[in-house]
């Protein structure tokens, strides 16, 4: 009998987030789920890792099909503990989320939720990031839980490329009107703190910016018209046209 999918999911917000229990049950449509997700908000943790304390990891349920666990460290801890310690063979899927708050455009290269991402892309899983623009505690998913389950079906018939991985993010509506493959937006976030009552003590916070607002083809812009964005997002950071640029600086 052929074995089902083993789909690894993990998050930023923590194990009770409402995103990752949603995740969870679509998940268990298409294979064999193993959860190992943060024990509390990791919100904004990105690529970090835990080096100098130990971190635990903790059987919470276990049910068919699935595998619930918790672990004290960061998003990326979750996906090295899961991938080392948990799973019985390599995944053919990862996914994170899904994030109460848009990952989109900059903000991803702060996010927990695509540095788990990245983390299984590194170990040559195919990996994918859902994201809702809202922040609110509860939140309606139905209305993305379709193009969850599409995508993550194409990724497990089709593949992904070696070092790419999927950042998709939904806008807050009752319905999609459509969705978009597009890259990033530009953008920029200001004023990111605030006084607080204490002096010499600050609050992070910010606005974003979006520098393109006009551009068809961005995520943003995909969001702004009530669509899905799906960004491909790769590991490789080298901007190729300037190797040669900068040959003269070669000894």
């Amino acid at each position: 009998m052929q074995k089902r999918p083993l789909i690894l999911i993990t998050n930023d917000d923590g194990l009770d987030a409402q995103g990752i229990n949603v995740l969870t049950k679509c998940m268990l449509n298409l294979g064999q789920v193993v959860v190992v997700a943060p024990n509390g908000a990791r919100s904004g943790a990105a690529c970090s890792i835990t080096p100098l304390v130990p971190v635990t990891l903790k059987l919470e349920r276990e049910e068919e099909n699935l595998l619930v666990y918790s672990c004290s460290g960061t998003p990326v801890d979750c996906v090295k503990l899961a991938w080392e310690k948990v799973v019985p063979r390599q995944p053919d899927l990862l996914v994170s989320g899904i994030n109460h708050g848009d990952n989109a455009s900059i903000s991803l290269h702060y996010s927990g939720t695509i540095g788990a991402v990245i983390e299984g892309c590194m170990k040559s899983i195919p990996s994918i990031g859902f994201s809702l623009r809202t922040h609110k505690q509860e939140c309606d998913f139905q209305p993305f839980l379709k193009v969850v389950e599409d995508v993550s079906s194409w990724v497990l018939k089709n593949g992904l490329p070696q070092d790419v991985c999927l950042n998709v993010n939904f806008p807050e509506v009752p319905a999609l009107k459509g969705v978009s493959v597009c890259r990033m937006a530009r953008g920029i976030w200001q004023s990111e703190w605030k006084e607080t009552e204490v002096p010499g003590a600050y609050q992070l916070t910010g606005n974003y910016t979006n520098l393109e607002p006009d551009v068809e083809g961005t995520d943003y812009w995909a969001l702004d018209h009530d669509m899905a964005a799906i960004t491909p997002l790769t590991l490789d950071m080298t901007y190729y046209p300037s190797l040669d640029i900068l040959k003269s600086l070669q000894k």
